[in-house]
């Protein structure tokens, strides 16, 4: 079900005084580093902005918005397997967990809403955080989920994810309609039976036409453990072959301890965005996983990217092969991955840069905020809510 955004103007002046409480999944960074443009926008439209997550998550957050309140939300801490051939089984292994996680947030939401007179829940993939009474969205660039056991078992799977999408009271997705990302992991035939929108890409990066390019080879490390220490182990073992300058963020906010290489390579344990982004814009090629943010800061800046797949994860194998189809990006797996052999071969690829909507996620959150406007006044709004 499409929803047609109204015509808003998108000067909120700061007088909506809306509480909004966002909360993404601690699965890997990439959810939490794609809420930071809803965060800003929000900020922007005079809301009171509450975010939520476990410790690195706050690490992360804290870093870019120290101001903020910050509540403690477990995550869901899924384990996964140091082998390919059995992450999707140990993932299923872990469901009756999971289930038990999501009645723990939903018990959590209400007791939040109650003592923070919460307004609005934006939450990136956690299922529990719906609630009737207040309006709550669910943010999910994978509307249909790829698994390795075929067609049957993801449709499925799919009509499991969308009854627990459908709890909720709208849909945002992290691409956009034309010229998108995701192939047909954000744009399947079937949708939710609630209003989803599309957000465009959602991004913490920004570009500077005056920033000098092509400086060095930028190196990012990112997901969830333990492949992401796999991935960097494969790359540090060749990584003095390289004649050229080397940057590496190894995607560990709140590590201390930083290895050491030869000179000439700089290793980063976490940086923030404004950091990040400059190292980016600098950077004649990026290699990191094929984290569907990191695709979305990579199309932004329009940068000659490597991408390699975590092992398993059948979405980023989808997007890899999507990606490096329509040349967004060379792409290669983890098992044949070599540094110098990828970095030559990406030299010879003709790569493509799709055009970008930047205002989708200002329009959205505009006629989202319309939509509480529409129910109650802006003053007093929790109050007059549960009074009704």
């Amino acid at each position: 079900m499409k929803e047609k955004l109204p015509d808003i103007k998108l000067n909120f002046n700061g007088k909506t005084n809306y509480k909004v409480l966002i909360a993404p999944l601690d699965w890997g960074l990439g959810h939490t580093t794609r809420i930071i443009p809803i965060i800003h926008q929000f900020l922007s439209a005079g809301c009171q902005v509450i975010l939520a997550g476990n410790s690195k998550q706050r690490s992360l957050l804290m870093a870019e918005f120290p101001t903020l309140d910050f509540l403690h939300l477990p995550g869901y801490n899924v384990k996964y397997s140091q082998h390919h051939r059995f992450f999707v089984w140990k993932l299923l292994l872990q469901l009756p967990s999971l289930q038990s996680i999501i009645r723990k947030e939903q018990r959590w939401l209400n007791k939040i809403i109650d003592e923070y007179k919460i307004d609005l829940v934006i939450s990136d993939n956690r299922y529990g955080l719906f609630n009737k009474k207040i309006h709550t969205v669910f943010i999910t660039h994978q509307l249909r989920i790829r698994s390795p056991f075929g067609k049957m078992i993801d449709k499925a799977i799919q009509k499991l994810h969308y009854q627990l999408i459908e709890k909720f009271d709208e849909c945002w997705v992290p691409d956009q309609l034309e010229k998108g990302l995701g192939g047909d992991l954000s744009q399947p035939e079937i949708k939710p039976n609630i209003p989803e929108s599309y957000t465009g890409w959602l991004s913490r990066s920004k570009q500077d036409l005056e920033i000098k390019k092509e400086k060095y080879l930028l190196i990012i490390f990112s997901g969830p453990e333990p492949q992401r220490t796999i991935f960097e182990d494969i790359v540090l073992e060749e990584i003095n072959t390289i004649h050229m300058p080397v940057i590496l963020v190894r995607g560990l906010p709140g590590e201390k301890k930083i290895p050491e290489l030869a000179p000439g390579i700089i290793v980063y344990n976490h940086l923030p965005s404004v950091e990040l982004n400059r190292l980016m814009l600098e950077a004649s090629f990026i290699i990191s996983r094929c984290g569907y943010s990191t695709v979305m800061d990579i199309a932004r800046l329009k940068k000659r990217s490597i991408l390699v797949p975590t092992p398993g994860q059948t979405e980023q194998e989808y997007l890899t092969c999507f990606l490096s189809s329509k040349h967004l990006a060379y792409c290669e797996k983890q098992s044949s991955f070599s540094l110098t052999k990828c970095l030559e071969q990406a030299k010879q690829f003709e790569y493509y840069f799709p055009t970008e909507n930047a205002d989708q996620l200002a329009i959205l959150i505009a006629a989202t905020i319309n939509k509480l406007d529409l129910k109650i006044p802006a003053e007093n709004t929790y109050l007059q809510k549960t009074s009704i």
